[in-house]
Formats: structure tokens, sequence, C-alpha cells
């Protein structure tokens, strides 16, 4: 199998070894001609699998597959009748999208008055009171910054030196030349991405992990080798035997409050795998947007304050404070060496010259504010994560998780692969909710999972939980798929 590959158009065909190692097979292993059209759609919709691509002929499919023809044919045509494929005459079939149909990735994203409940977004409401006070203070120190141009290719120096404090006050000497300030997490991880890998580098990730940050890798073309992060966290002899055997150019890790597992990494443990990636001469991209939502344990120190003297050279650390105050607010920051920072700003002002001036005066003004805010979103997520506990334990019995000691999501076990479509589902009867597939490094794994965040209101829970019984309930072991039509071949 590809190890964790995205096909794009560069490539413009996929071979039939190609499809199928990117297709999640069905729960029986065998495909029929609707598991095969489901899977097809479901990797074009997650971002598997490119739009504008050819298919592979149906003959090479069949045969790589282990099917007939005529269940390969019945598939194309499923596809082409529900708009995913259209045809050319001497050309093949190739990849498309329906009318209205966006990927996975770019939403549905909730409108304030939807009657959905959205528990598909691990992210919280902001701080009111704070926020408001920030943009008072904003406001007032606009006036001196608007007489400059405005461009900040490193970002603002007042915000820099707030985020180098913090790191220092946590037990990780840092100086402002060490900070690049980002629009959001998201991009200082692509970034980081593109300074330092290239199509066909090897990344080592998480199984499960953020999938916007395994998509950010399959666009680029990288290959993803996964290693598995279970209820008891990570194997850190696995991890080594990973780097060692595939050596990775880089590797990606969320040891604080992994999404979507929330398991928090032994410092001890962090120690020993900065060794073995200095072994292999990878860099560690260490992702500690949830570092501040320590709801049991104390709140961790930096990943980097643990690799010892001169072990933090090869460690790059993304941080914002989507988590801990607000995502509309789009700060992020990359803590690296000066050099590094120097080299990822050079890449950053070819796509983005500089963030915004006002959203840095307002973070640095947060950032003032930042104990408090902390304590007290650590004490509203840890209401929440017992309402949404107590919801889900009244409604669906059957389902089982294991209690994160941080961050801001259930990682809930079904007890049967069926999430994919139990999401298709659900939003029928009113809940937006995220299957585990989309957290996989590998095609077909998580589909027994659900990832649901606790960071609505308390209130909310218990509908939800109804809602998601009611789409449940009298379901057979794999659902229908609404978004094929309903006829035999």
């Amino acid at each position: 199998m590809a190890e964790g590959r995205v096909v794009h158009t560069a490539d413009r065909t996929l071979s039939g070894r190609q499809l199928a190692s990117l297709l999640t097979p069905p729960p029986e292993g065998r495909f029929g001609y609707r598991e095969l059209a489901r899977a097809v759609r479901e990797a074009l919709l997650d971002g598997r699998v490119a739009l504008r691509l050819r298919l592979p002929a149906e003959r090479e499919l069949a045969q790589v597959l282990e099917v007939s023809r005529t269940t390969v044919t019945g598939a194309y045509d499923l596809l082409r009748e529900s708009g995913y494929a259209h045809s050319r005459r001497g050309a093949g079939t190739w990849t498309a999208l329906p009318d209205g149909q966006t990927p996975t990735s770019l939403g549905p994203y909730p409108d304030p008055t939807d009657e959905v409940i959205d528990l598909a977004l691990a992210s919280p409401q902001a701080p009111g009171a704070e926020l408001a006070e920030a943009l008072a203070e904003a406001a007032a120190e606009l006036p001196r910054f608007a007489a400059a141009p405005g461009y900040h290719p490193y970002g603002l120096p007042e915000l820099r030196a707030a985020v180098a404090e913090r790191y220092t006050a946590r037990g990780l000497p840092t100086r402002p030349e060490q900070i690049l300030v980002t629009t959001g997490a998201q991009q200082a991880l692509s970034l980081v991405l593109s300074q330092f890998g290239r199509p066909g580098d090897r990344v080592l990730a998480e199984n499960p992990s953020y999938t916007n940050a395994l998509d950010a890798m399959r666009v680029r073309g990288m290959r993803v080798t996964p290693v598995p992060v279970t209820e008891n966290g990570w194997d850190t002899g696995l991890v080594d035997a990973a780097l060692r055997q595939t050596a990775p150019r880089l590797a990606y890790l969320i040891p604080d409050f992994h999404n979507p597992t929330g398991r928090l990494m032994p410092r001890e443990q962090g120690r020993e795998l900065a060794r073995a990636a200095r072994a292999t001469g990878t860099w560690l991209v260490v992702d500690e947007t949830l570092t501040d939502t320590a709801l049991d344990v104390p709140a961790p120190a930096p990943f980097a304050a643990a690799a010892g003297p001169g072990g933090g050279e090869q460690i790059v650390s993304v941080g914002s404070l989507s988590k801990s105050c607000w995502g509309g607010l789009r700060v992020g920051w990359v803590r690296a060496s000066a050099r590094v920072v120097t080299e990822l700003t050079r890449t950053r002002v070819t796509a983005d010259l500089s963030g915004s001036v006002l959203d840095q005066l307002v973070a640095v003004a947060l950032m003032r504010r930042l104990d408090p805010i902390v304590r007290a979103r650590v004490a509203q997520l840890r209401r929440r994560r017992e309402a949404l506990g107590a919801a889900l334990a009244r409604h669906l019995p059957e389902w089982r998780w294991t209690v994160p000691p941080g961050g801001m999501c259930l990682w809930i076990d079904l007890g049967r692969p069926v999430a994919t479509q139990l999401a298709a589902r659900a939003l029928r009867h009113g809940v937006r909710v995220e299957g585990g597939a989309r957290f996989g490094v590998d095609p077909g794994t998580h589909e027994h999972r659900l990832r649901i965040p606790y960071t609505l209101p308390e209130e909310v829970y218990g509908t939800a939980a109804e809602r998601l019984a009611a789409a449940l309930e009298g379901a057979p072991g794999r659902f229908a798929d609404p978004a094929l039509p309903e006829w035999v071949a």
C-alpha cells in the first residue's frame, strides 16, 4: 500500500494499484459495485484523490481488486450517475464533483443561526469580555502603527517578544528572534513542510492525527509513514524503529493532548524520541496548539525543553491562540532557531507578505491576560467534557471512550466500522459529526471511531446525543449511502 499517498493532477492518470491503495475497503473485505463507488467518492471528498484525474481502465482495476469487470463497470456507472465522474469518448473516465458538493476539508462550516448541532469543529467560542478589552487596547494602539506601511513579515516585535517570554516562563529559554508570527498554526505548519520537505519525501506522522496536517502533507506529495497512538499512548520502540528504517525527512507530532485521542506524551518519552530523531537527521515538527488545555494534569513544559542541551536544534514548535482564545483571531507562530525563522520568513513572503497588524495588536493584549483566560477555559472544558460524557452514557451506553487528561475531544469507540456512514445519517438528524477515518493516515483505519469535541455549551449535549441515537437506531452494519442512486446494475 502506498503510505498515505495522495495523487494529484500532476499525475493525471491513476493506475489500478494507485487507486486501490487509496480506497477504504468494506468491512466484509471484498468490494461490490456500490462499495467500490462509495470508496472512490469518499477518497475524492477527503482529498486522497484529486479532481480531474483519469481513473484506471475497468479491466485493470478489476484485476487489482480481484473482482469482476462487471463490478467495476457498475461502480463507474454509479459515479457518473451521481456526478463524481464523467467520461470522454476515447479518453476514459475522469474524477469530478457534482454541483454544490464541496470536499470534506472545506466545510460546511456552521452558521450561528443554523439549527444543526456542530460536533465536527473542536473550536471554542471567544472569551467575550477579554476580547472586547483587547480590541479596545488594540484600537488605541493602532494609530501609532498606521503611520508606517504595515508590513511585518516576522510579526510585530511586541508579539514576538510576548510569545518568546511565555516559552521562557514555561521552561524553554527563547529570544524574540526565534519566533515567527503566522496566520494561524496551519500556516505555520504549511511553511515548515514547504521549507523542509519535497514531493516524495517521507514524513512520519501519528495514526490517527490532525486531519488538516495530514492534508497539508498529502497536497505536497509527501509519503506518510504512520506510527500508532493508542489508548495507551505512544510506543517509543515502534517510533524509534520507524525512524531508523525509513529515515524520514520530517516527523510531525502532537505530544500535548493529542488530536484526536487526547493522550499526553510523558516528557521522558519525548526525550527518547528527540534523541532518535537526531540520530536519523529527522526534523521534529511539534504541534503544541493544545498545550493550554490541561484539564486533569499540570500544564506540560514545551517539548523542546526536554531535548536537553543542543537537542532542540532540529525541533520546530508550532503554536497559536486558536484553542486558548479564539480561532477567528488567526494568530499562530513558529518557535525555532533564529536561522530557521529567517528561512521560513523568506518562504512566507512569497505567498503572504505579513499578517494583520490589528489582529496582532489584539493578540498582544490577549497575551497579557492569557493566564486567567486559560484558567477559565480549562474550568469550562471540564464542565463540558462531563456533560458530553453523561449525555453519551445515557443515550448511547454501548459506546466506549477513555477520558483524556486534556484537549477538547472524546475519541469514541463505536464498536463497529460505521463512522463515515453514521456521520452522513446524523446530518439528516441535525448533528454534524466527524468520522474517525478523516484522522487516519491509511484508508480504512478508524472507521469504528468518532471524534466528538466538548467545546459547546453543556445544555447542547443532551439533544445532540438524542439525535445521534436516533441516527443509529435500527441501522444495519453498513448504512445505505444517500449520495448514490439506488439502482441495480
